[in-house]
């Protein structure tokens, strides 16, 4: 029934119901509940004309505090930068906030105070209906083990307790697209303990050859001294060459190592491949070494910057569990920036550095150039996938015409093996019958 056919009736009834006596009403009311399935109740209100149903209906409750003026800036802000929660987002707009007003013009006084009194919880329902609900995907995990560094490097499990910046976990993402075969693209993480400062840095391959190629990259670039090394058990850090890099050498360095198949000994960066790496980049396959460089260029100089300067964290302060519910507390919302600013072990010439770099960084443009230098890296990895797919037509053409010809391209590696029909697993065996003998007489 439509709205319109909705409103007639009641009109309709409306002026048929004060005519009538007790029983016709009492029918009616009847009548009118079952139509619609309300309450006898509400429809005793709507037959007297103390409910509207139509376009001038009053809603319940009090006016909307903030108009679309005010939530077209935050979603704008949120979107850009990478969707954080109520928590961080409100710590997020007062540093977004002179950038967005250069490039869309100032705002009214009263939409720009609306927007910084606004609460996390309201920041949190004004974003809840432009997010993304995105599905889990994980790869083959992949690497070897050395026996004899284990015996050597001390395992560090537990929560770490620092009060300076400089002690680091490492960790490797796979951008292999779930398969392990061939050369492809790998990001090197490095996270502080005290700051959240992530550093990142593109490898093609995870050989212990690239991985200290990437760190002497990142440390070049790094605010502050590393002052220890935590990472897993993978072939790419436990070998001789970064044994040599990391303990030859005039500055100390604690190198530890997380247990075995225990992922949360190394919590802070595993959470980080997903924020910084996984969230950028997706699950697919980076299987050209060109991408090395694209990607290296968008970390130093568009992601890291962003992320490091502009994006507030939150750090774990405390968790009790109260029967089988678990309850943590965080700290405030802070940028990584602005906890080395504020940590009074790091040096001043350091924090002089700090903030004259993001002095001269715009949150709004790294957002924009974050995209356009996505755009051309996913340019190529289409370009790649159509080549190959391609190629692969060519062959299987080529092998149908030939007859008994091999294909002359290898296929794509792919994430999955496609699984053998049940019928083709177990051959029955075929029924022997007896020849039957007949007698002539």
């Amino acid at each position: 029934m439509s709205q319109q056919s909705k409103e007639e009736i009641i009109e309709s009834s409306r002026v048929r119901y004060c005519s009538r006596n007790r029983a016709g009403k009492s029918a009616m009311i009847d009548e009118l509940s079952d139509t619609f399935g309300w309450n006898r109740k509400h429809t005793i209100k709507v037959l007297n004309g103390k409910v509207s149903l139509g376009k001038k209906a009053m809603k319940r409750g009090s006016k909307p505090t903030y108009t679309e003026a005010e939530k077209k800036v935050i979603v704008e802000i949120w979107k850009r930068s990478e969707q954080p929660c109520g928590k961080r987002l409100k710590t997020t707009l007062p540093l977004w906030l002179p950038s967005y007003q250069k490039r869309h013009g100032e705002l009214l006084p009263e939409v720009h105070g609306n927007i910084l009194k606004c609460s996390a919880r309201q920041l949190d329902r004004i974003t809840a209906p432009h997010r993304l609900v995105l599905s889990k995907r994980y790869g083959r995990s992949t690497g070897r083990t050395s026996h004899r560094l284990k015996t050597i490097i001390p395992v560090q499990c537990g929560p770490q307790e620092t009060d300076c910046p400089g002690w680091m976990e490492a960790d490797t993402v796979s951008h292999g697209g779930g398969s392990s075969s061939g050369q492809f693209v790998w990001s090197l993480t490095l996270a502080d303990n005290y700051s959240g400062w992530t550093e990142l840095a593109a490898l093609w391959g995870n050989s212990g050859s690239e991985v200290c190629v990437g760190l002497r990259r990142i440390e070049k670039r790094m605010p502050f001294v590393m002052l220890g090394f935590d990472c897993d058990n993978g072939s790419e850090f436990l070998n001789t060459i970064l044994e040599s890099y990391l303990l030859e050498r005039t500055s100390n360095i604690i190198w530890t190592r997380s247990r075995p198949y225990k992922k949360n000994d190394q919590a802070h960066v595993e959470q980080k491949n997903f924020t910084h790496v996984r969230q950028l980049l997706g699950y697919g396959r980076y299987g050209e070494i060109e991408l090395v460089e694209l990607v290296n260029d968008l970390y130093e100089n568009a992601w890291l910057p962003l992320r490091n300067n502009f994006t507030p964290v939150m750090k774990l302060i405390e968790k009790t569990r109260v029967g089988s519910k678990v309850k943590k507390k965080y700290d405030t919302p802070q940028t990584p920036c602005d906890r080395l600013l504020n940590c009074p072990k790091v040096s001043q010439r350091i924090k002089k550095e700090l903030r004259s770099n993001r002095a001269e960084l715009d949150p709004m443009a790294l957002a924009e150039d974050i995209e356009k230098k996505l755009e051309a890296i996913h340019q190529i990895i289409d370009r790649i996938e159509q080549q190959r797919a391609e190629e692969a037509a060519w062959a299987n053409e080529a092998s149908a015409g030939a007859g008994s010809v091999p294909a002359l391209v290898a296929p794509a590696p792919k994430a999955y093996t496609p699984p053998t029909p049940a019928e083709n697993l177990v051959k029955r065996a075929k029924k022997k019958q007896k020849p039957t003998n007949v007698r002539v007489s």
